[in-house]
Protein backbone atom coordinates (compact mmCIF):
# COMPACT_ATOMS: atom_id res chain seq x y z
CA UNK A 1 0.00 0.00 0.00
CA UNK A 2 1.04 3.58 -0.67
CA UNK A 3 0.35 6.69 1.42
CA UNK A 4 0.10 9.83 -0.72
CA UNK A 5 0.31 13.15 1.15
CA UNK A 6 -0.87 16.51 -0.17
CA UNK A 7 0.52 19.12 2.23
CA UNK A 8 -1.15 22.49 1.67
CA UNK A 9 -1.25 25.78 3.53
CA UNK A 10 -4.64 25.05 5.10
CA UNK A 11 -4.85 21.26 5.29
CA UNK A 12 -2.69 18.17 5.09
CA UNK A 13 -4.49 15.31 3.38
CA UNK A 14 -3.33 11.71 3.44
CA UNK A 15 -4.82 8.95 1.29
CA UNK A 16 -4.01 5.26 1.19
CA UNK A 17 -3.76 3.52 -2.17
CA UNK A 18 -4.26 -0.23 -2.39
CA UNK A 19 -2.98 -0.82 -5.93
CA UNK A 20 -4.75 1.98 -7.89
CA UNK A 21 -7.72 2.27 -5.52
CA UNK A 22 -8.03 4.92 -2.79
CA UNK A 23 -9.27 3.06 0.29
CA UNK A 24 -8.89 5.72 2.99
CA UNK A 25 -8.55 9.46 3.43
CA UNK A 26 -7.57 11.61 6.40
CA UNK A 27 -7.43 15.40 6.65
CA UNK A 28 -5.82 17.52 9.36
CA UNK A 29 -5.17 21.22 9.68
CA UNK A 30 -1.73 22.53 8.82
CA UNK A 31 -0.11 23.83 12.00
CA UNK A 32 3.53 24.78 12.30
CA UNK A 33 3.96 23.83 15.96
CA UNK A 34 3.30 20.08 15.77
CA UNK A 35 6.12 17.69 16.68
CA UNK A 36 7.09 14.56 14.79
CA UNK A 37 5.55 12.49 17.60
CA UNK A 38 2.22 14.32 17.23
CA UNK A 39 2.23 13.65 13.50
CA UNK A 40 3.20 10.05 14.13
CA UNK A 41 0.34 9.56 16.58
CA UNK A 42 -2.15 11.02 14.09
CA UNK A 43 -0.88 8.86 11.24
CA UNK A 44 -1.01 5.69 13.35
CA UNK A 45 -4.53 6.57 14.50
CA UNK A 46 -5.52 7.03 10.85
CA UNK A 47 -4.18 3.57 9.99
CA UNK A 48 -5.95 2.01 12.98
CA UNK A 49 -9.34 3.40 11.95
CA UNK A 50 -9.05 1.65 8.58
CA UNK A 51 -7.44 -1.51 10.00
CA UNK A 52 -4.23 -0.95 8.06
CA UNK A 53 -1.02 -2.18 9.69
CA UNK A 54 2.25 -0.26 9.47
CA UNK A 55 3.83 -3.32 7.83
CA UNK A 56 1.39 -3.00 4.90
CA UNK A 57 2.67 0.47 3.98
CA UNK A 58 5.29 0.01 1.28
CA UNK A 59 6.02 3.65 0.48
CA UNK A 60 5.06 7.28 1.13
CA UNK A 61 5.07 10.13 -1.39
CA UNK A 62 4.65 13.78 -0.36
CA UNK A 63 3.75 16.94 -2.25
CA UNK A 64 4.31 19.97 -0.02
CA UNK A 65 4.07 23.75 -0.29
CA UNK A 66 4.80 24.21 3.43
CA UNK A 67 8.56 23.75 3.92
CA UNK A 68 8.52 24.79 7.60
CA UNK A 69 6.75 21.62 8.71
CA UNK A 70 8.48 19.16 6.41
CA UNK A 71 11.25 18.27 8.88
CA UNK A 72 8.85 17.21 11.63
CA UNK A 73 6.49 15.46 9.21
CA UNK A 74 9.15 13.48 7.35
CA UNK A 75 10.73 12.47 10.67
CA UNK A 76 7.34 11.13 11.74
CA UNK A 77 7.16 9.04 8.55
CA UNK A 78 10.63 7.64 9.17
CA UNK A 79 10.06 6.98 12.88
CA UNK A 80 6.51 5.60 12.84
CA UNK A 81 6.20 4.04 9.38
CA UNK A 82 9.82 3.02 8.86
CA UNK A 83 9.81 4.64 5.42
CA UNK A 84 12.01 7.22 3.73
CA UNK A 85 9.37 9.28 1.88
CA UNK A 86 9.61 10.32 -1.75
CA UNK A 87 9.37 14.12 -1.98
CA UNK A 88 7.99 15.76 -5.14
CA UNK A 89 10.59 18.30 -6.17
CA UNK A 90 13.56 19.00 -8.45
CA UNK A 91 15.00 15.86 -10.02
CA UNK A 92 11.91 13.69 -9.67
CA UNK A 93 10.54 12.09 -12.84
CA UNK A 94 7.07 13.32 -13.79
CA UNK A 95 6.72 12.90 -17.55
CA UNK A 96 5.78 16.60 -17.80
CA UNK A 97 8.06 19.06 -19.60
CA UNK A 98 8.28 22.41 -17.81
CA UNK A 99 8.36 25.22 -20.39
CA UNK A 100 8.86 27.99 -17.85
CA UNK A 101 12.00 30.05 -17.05
CA UNK A 102 12.44 28.79 -13.48
CA UNK A 103 11.19 25.19 -13.13
CA UNK A 104 12.55 24.93 -9.57
CA UNK A 105 10.19 27.72 -8.50
CA UNK A 106 7.07 25.80 -9.51
CA UNK A 107 4.97 24.67 -6.55
CA UNK A 108 4.78 20.90 -6.12
CA UNK A 109 0.99 21.08 -5.97
CA UNK A 110 0.76 22.67 -9.42
CA UNK A 111 3.12 20.09 -10.90
CA UNK A 112 1.20 17.18 -9.37
CA UNK A 113 -2.13 18.53 -10.65
CA UNK A 114 -0.66 18.91 -14.14
CA UNK A 115 0.57 15.31 -14.11
CA UNK A 116 -2.81 14.07 -12.91
CA UNK A 117 -4.79 16.01 -15.51
CA UNK A 118 -2.60 15.30 -18.53
CA UNK A 119 -2.29 11.57 -17.85
CA UNK A 120 -5.96 11.12 -16.91
CA UNK A 121 -7.53 13.02 -19.81
CA UNK A 122 -4.79 12.66 -22.48
CA UNK A 123 -5.28 16.11 -23.96
CA UNK A 124 -4.51 19.79 -23.45
CA UNK A 125 -5.96 20.92 -20.12
CA UNK A 126 -6.55 23.99 -18.04
CA UNK A 127 -6.24 22.76 -14.46
CA UNK A 128 -7.88 24.84 -11.73
CA UNK A 129 -7.09 23.98 -8.12
CA UNK A 130 -9.31 25.79 -5.60
CA UNK A 131 -7.26 25.90 -2.42
CA UNK A 132 -5.73 28.52 -0.12
CA UNK A 133 -4.70 30.06 -3.42
CA UNK A 134 -6.51 29.21 -6.64
CA UNK A 135 -4.19 28.22 -9.47
CA UNK A 136 -5.06 28.16 -13.18
CA UNK A 137 -2.43 26.14 -15.08
CA UNK A 138 -2.14 25.04 -18.71
CA UNK A 139 -0.71 21.76 -19.98
CA UNK A 140 -0.64 21.38 -23.75
CA UNK A 141 -1.38 18.28 -25.81
CA UNK A 142 2.29 17.24 -25.75
CA UNK A 143 2.46 17.22 -21.96
CA UNK A 144 4.24 20.57 -21.64
CA UNK A 145 3.48 22.77 -18.63
CA UNK A 146 3.16 26.30 -20.04
CA UNK A 147 2.37 28.32 -16.90
CA UNK A 148 -0.76 29.93 -15.57
CA UNK A 149 -2.38 32.39 -13.19
CA UNK A 150 -2.69 32.48 -9.41
CA UNK A 151 -5.48 34.13 -7.44
CA UNK A 152 -6.40 34.52 -3.78
CA UNK A 153 -8.41 31.49 -2.72
CA UNK A 154 -12.11 31.93 -2.12
CA UNK A 155 -11.89 31.00 1.58
CA UNK A 156 -9.04 33.45 2.17
CA UNK A 157 -11.02 36.18 0.44
CA UNK A 158 -14.12 35.52 2.55
CA UNK A 159 -12.10 35.38 5.78
CA UNK A 160 -10.33 38.63 4.92
CA UNK A 161 -13.64 40.41 4.35
CA UNK A 162 -14.94 39.36 7.77
CA UNK A 163 -11.62 40.05 9.53
CA UNK A 164 -10.97 43.49 8.07
CA UNK A 165 -14.48 44.93 8.43
CA UNK A 166 -15.40 45.26 12.11
CA UNK A 167 -19.16 45.02 11.65
CA UNK A 168 -19.14 42.07 9.24
CA UNK A 169 -19.46 38.50 10.56
CA UNK A 170 -17.84 35.27 9.40
CA UNK A 171 -20.08 33.32 7.07
CA UNK A 172 -20.52 29.98 5.35
CA UNK A 173 -19.18 29.60 1.82
CA UNK A 174 -22.44 28.75 0.07
CA UNK A 175 -24.55 30.12 -2.76
CA UNK A 176 -27.08 32.74 -1.56
CA UNK A 177 -30.70 32.56 -2.73
CA UNK A 178 -30.45 35.96 -4.44
CA UNK A 179 -27.83 38.39 -5.67
CA UNK A 180 -29.85 41.32 -4.38
CA UNK A 181 -29.65 40.24 -0.77
CA UNK A 182 -31.69 41.78 2.01
CA UNK A 183 -29.45 40.79 4.94
CA UNK A 184 -25.75 41.05 5.70
CA UNK A 185 -24.66 37.41 5.44
CA UNK A 186 -26.44 36.67 2.14
CA UNK A 187 -25.09 39.93 0.74
CA UNK A 188 -21.54 38.86 1.66
CA UNK A 189 -22.14 35.44 0.12
CA UNK A 190 -23.47 37.08 -3.05
CA UNK A 191 -20.48 39.36 -3.37
CA UNK A 192 -17.85 36.74 -2.56
CA UNK A 193 -19.24 33.53 -4.07
CA UNK A 194 -20.91 34.94 -7.17
CA UNK A 195 -18.07 37.42 -7.57
CA UNK A 196 -15.58 34.56 -7.43
CA UNK A 197 -17.49 32.70 -10.13
CA UNK A 198 -17.07 35.83 -12.25
CA UNK A 199 -13.32 35.89 -11.54
CA UNK A 200 -13.06 32.21 -12.45
CA UNK A 201 -15.00 32.57 -15.69
CA UNK A 202 -13.02 35.64 -16.78
CA UNK A 203 -9.68 33.89 -16.24
CA UNK A 204 -10.87 30.77 -18.08
CA UNK A 205 -12.03 32.88 -21.01
CA UNK A 206 -8.78 34.87 -21.24
CA UNK A 207 -6.56 31.78 -20.87
CA UNK A 208 -8.47 29.96 -23.62
CA UNK A 209 -8.20 33.00 -25.86
CA UNK A 210 -4.44 33.27 -25.28
CA UNK A 211 -3.85 29.53 -25.70
CA UNK A 212 -5.64 29.66 -29.04
CA UNK A 213 -6.99 26.12 -29.29
CA UNK A 214 -9.23 23.71 -27.41
CA UNK A 215 -8.64 23.19 -23.68
CA UNK A 216 -10.39 20.76 -21.36
CA UNK A 217 -11.10 22.66 -18.12
CA UNK A 218 -10.61 20.44 -15.08
CA UNK A 219 -11.06 21.65 -11.51
CA UNK A 220 -10.14 20.17 -8.17
CA UNK A 221 -9.52 21.29 -4.59
CA UNK A 222 -11.63 21.46 -1.46
CA UNK A 223 -13.89 24.29 -2.63
CA UNK A 224 -13.79 23.37 -6.29
CA UNK A 225 -17.18 21.68 -6.24
CA UNK A 226 -18.94 24.86 -5.04
CA UNK A 227 -17.64 26.91 -7.97
CA UNK A 228 -17.69 24.12 -10.57
CA UNK A 229 -21.37 23.43 -10.03
CA UNK A 230 -22.23 27.06 -10.79
CA UNK A 231 -20.49 27.56 -14.15
CA UNK A 232 -20.65 25.87 -17.54
CA UNK A 233 -17.06 26.84 -18.31
CA UNK A 234 -15.62 24.08 -16.10
CA UNK A 235 -15.93 20.73 -17.88
CA UNK A 236 -14.97 18.32 -15.09
CA UNK A 237 -14.67 18.45 -11.31
CA UNK A 238 -12.14 15.77 -10.31
CA UNK A 239 -11.97 15.58 -6.53
CA UNK A 240 -9.05 13.12 -6.53
CA UNK A 241 -6.92 14.75 -9.23
CA UNK A 242 -4.00 15.61 -6.92
CA UNK A 243 -3.90 12.11 -5.44
CA UNK A 244 -3.98 10.60 -8.94
CA UNK A 245 -1.02 12.80 -9.88
CA UNK A 246 0.92 11.69 -6.81
CA UNK A 247 0.28 8.01 -7.61
CA UNK A 248 1.37 8.53 -11.23
CA UNK A 249 4.60 10.24 -10.14
CA UNK A 250 5.24 7.45 -7.65
CA UNK A 251 4.75 4.75 -10.30
CA UNK A 252 7.03 6.55 -12.75
CA UNK A 253 9.84 6.82 -10.19
CA UNK A 254 9.35 3.37 -8.69
CA UNK A 255 8.72 1.18 -11.71
CA UNK A 256 10.06 2.95 -14.82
Amino acid sequence: MLIAVDMGNTNITLVIFDQDQIIAEYRLTTKLQRTSDEYGFMINSFLDVYNVKVEQIEDVIISSVVPKIMHAFTNAIKKYLNQDPIIVGPGIKTGIKLKIPNPKGLGADRLVDAVGAYNTYKRACLVIDFGTATTFDVVDGDGCFLGGATSTGIQVMCQALAAQAAMLPEFEIAMPPNVIAKETVPSMQAGCIIGYIGLTEKLITEIKKEFGSELLVVSTGGLGRVISSETDLIDIYDRNLTYKGLKMIYDKNKYQ
